[in-house]
């Protein structure tokens, strides 16, 4: 197990009610961790083994832990040397804010504390900052998000925990038949009819945009290849913009009649120039086959 256990990256989240630790679970989860929420501590050993013995995804998984748990206890030390007796090197996250901030937060979602029980927001707070007062001694990272915004928050912890590459966007080049309806999830969309139809050229109609004939012809008609040329401009000019926004995935959807012929050439031809312009991008073709 100790062998399995040095090549999981292990992160244990834990911190005060309204602090931010939903935010850092979702941020985590978006830069590739398994994240397991509202975790009792006393599965953490189990949790980590399996995520050893599962790897994978798994490998980086992330541990988030409630004070609301029936299970939290405050030896988060106990657990944590347990651990890397068993070889793990977990990293552990403490989340918290000003009092001040908390009670804000707390009245503005007209919430109760978990640990108020009959008496003020504050009586909970303190409740909890005694409970967890180990597990901040206890922490690698802390993160006072008093002062920083849901945004703000995710790109810290990007910082902290993304490798490059999950910091990148994504781009999928997907083609589709406008007789078949707008792809729902579409960021872009582009409109290939302005072309010469290839279904009306006899020895081209049962072949597809894949095919080395039909992508010849579609994107050698005037303006197929500025139309292109615009359009993987356009994506390089906003992925940084996107990225810094924190969007991980982009779908630029490019339509036809039939999804067959005109937008799966001009998807292909669009992927394959934003890989040169070192933009992680592939395409898909939603509706090839259907006719």
């Amino acid at each position: 197990m100790e062998e399995e256990a040095l090549g999981t990256d292990l992160v244990i989240v834990t911190g005060v009610s309204g602090g931010g630790r939903s935010t850092v679970a979702r941020a985590l989860e978006n830069v590739g961790y398994y994240v397991v929420d509202n975790l009792p501590q006393a599965l953490m050993v189990q949790m980590a083994e399996l995520a050893a013995k599962a790897g994978g995804p798994a490998k980086q998984t992330a541990m988030v832990l409630d004070v609301r748990s029936r299970a939290f206890s405050t030896d988060l030390s106990g657990a944590i040397r347990e651990l890397r007796e068993r070889g793990f090197e977990p990293r552990v996250v403490f989340v918290d804010a000003d009092d001040e901030v908390l009670i804000r937060r707390f009245e503005n979602v007209r919430r109760s504390h978990p640990l108020q029980g009959t008496g003020r927001l504050s009586d909970g707070i303190t409740a909890e900052r005694a409970l967890l007062a180990e597990a901040r001694e206890e922490a690698d990272v802390l993160i006072d998000t008093s002062h920083l915004n849901v945004n703000q928050l995710r790109t810290r912890v990007e910082e902290l925990f993304a490798s490059p590459e999950a910091l990148k966007l994504r781009v999928t080049v997907l083609s589709f038949g406008f007789k078949y309806g707008l792809p729902p999830d579409a960021d872009f969309v582009l409109d290939a009819r302005f072309l010469p139809n290839p279904f009306w050229v006899p020895e081209l109609r049962d072949l597809t945009g894949r095919d080395e004939p039909v992508s010849g012809y579609v994107l050698g008609q005037r303006g197929a290849s500025s139309f292109v040329e615009t359009y993987a401009r356009l994506v390089v000019t906003t992925a940084p913009g996107f990225e810094r926004e924190g969007k991980r995935y982009l779908t630029v959807a490019v339509g036809c009649t039939g999804g067959k012929h005109r937008s799966v050439a001009i998807a292909e031809e669009l992927a394959r120039r934003l890989r040169e312009q070192r933009v992680v991008a592939h395409a898909q073709h939603r509706d090839l086959g259907r006719e």
